[in-house]
């Protein structure tokens, strides 16, 4: 019995490169398209992306021709990345996802793929899968606008990081709408308290008790006095909790005052007060992430400090111009999934947008 090879072989289905595509006859439609979904029929011809006629080409399941030339699958694969820019990313993400069994198109990112058991025509696809390569910094409005192409459409958002040794690392994308359990976002009370080098300090005993047990707040500096941190410092503030002295001559600090101080000892003081704050009003508890790489670790609720529960997030504070470096994203997921955490990225911009960031099996 002659195997599917040999049934391809004796077809002799050919296909011609035209500018950045393979066509091949009406033949190809029925060998081709409606036995494993390569392509998309048009009137009689079977059009072919440069990366699906690539990949039958190496399975010999096709011929193809560039002006009255037969190429090779070396003389094609140079001339195709020639005419398409990151080919050879999309083709190894392409095969890889082909092997695992996926049926895979063209689609508004680089790829729609189909789930398990599903394929086109059947079924709606899956995921949108968007290539890139770890050497190449991927801008936060491309992530972006990918997210909202397939948000709009109801997909799952795959981002596809191809690296030097061509391994492929899958990271799924979407929207996050963190929230919490924290009823009372602060005890009711007014104290004192001081701005020193680069922290806060509240002098009453009670009072530091009272924001240490009710709300997470600070830390113990001993046993009367809390030292809080600089957004900590600044959300008592605005909420007339504290209220702020300079150490030197004790005068009296609002809140614009007090973040322009604030601002001079971290420059990146007003992005991460504005996610503390977010986070806060969504009745989460964030508290520092420098342990963990990241601006915030965040609890969804703390009934006491002596009984912590584990945090949900990690949380790091970004600009819309901020640019992901794929090396540091990709050890700052797998350390927030290595922790059994989630990893979200709070993007700064007229209201708090959370994109949530996880390594996924395809």
């Amino acid at each position: 019995m002659p195997s599917l090879f040999t049934v391809y072989r004796v077809l002799g289905l050919i296909g011609k490169l035209k500018e950045d595509r393979v066509v091949a006859g009406k033949e190809a439609i029925e060998e081709i398209y409606e036995t494993s979904y390569y392509g998309r029929p048009k009137k009689d011809n079977l059009i072919l992306t440069l990366v699906e006629a690539a990949h039958l080409l190496y399975r010999e399941k096709l011929e193809i021709e560039s002006e009255g030339k037969s190429l090779g699958f070396e003389e094609y694969f140079k001339s195709a990345s020639l005419l398409n820019p990151n080919f050879e990313l999309k083709y190894i993400v392409y095969k890889d996802l082909r092997e695992r069994g996926f049926y895979v198109q063209p689609g508004v990112a680089d790829f729609r793929v189909y789930p398990r058991g599903g394929k086109p025509g059947k079924s709606s696809s899956r995921s949108y899968v968007y290539v890139h390569s770890e050497r190449v910094a991927l801008p936060l409005s491309v992530l972006l606008k990918n997210l909202e192409s397939a948000c709009n459409v109801h997909k799952q958002l795959i981002i596809a990081v191809v690296d030097e040794e061509s391994d492929i690392t899958y990271y799924e994308v979407q929207e996050s709408d963190p929230a919490g359990n924290m009823e009372q976002l602060y005890p009711s009370l007014h104290t004192p308290a001081t701005m020193l080098e680069d922290r806060v300090i509240v002098w009453n005993s009670e009072a530091s008790g009272k924001l240490y047990e009710n709300g997470f707040y600070g830390k113990p500096l001993d046993q009367k006095r809390l030292q809080l941190s600089l957004v900590e410092g600044a959300f008592l503030l605005k909420n007339n909790i504290i209220e702020v002295t300079t150490r030197k001559d004790d005068n009296k600090l609002n809140f614009d005052e007090f973040c322009e101080r604030a601002a001079h000892i971290e420059p990146l003081f007003q992005r991460k007060y504005r996610v503390y704050e977010d986070l806060r009003t969504r009745k989460l508890v964030p508290k520092t992430g420098f342990k963990f790489g990241t601006h915030f670790r965040v609890y969804s609720e703390v009934k006491s400090p002596s009984e912590i529960a584990h945090s949900e997030y990690l949380a790091h504070s970004i600009g819309t111009q901020h640019e992901f470096s794929l090396p540091v994203m990709s050890r700052a997921i797998r350390l927030a999934n290595s922790v059994r955490k989630k990893m979200l990225f709070a993007i700064e911009a007229d209201e708090i947008r959370h994109i949530d960031i996880t390594r996924v099996k395809m």
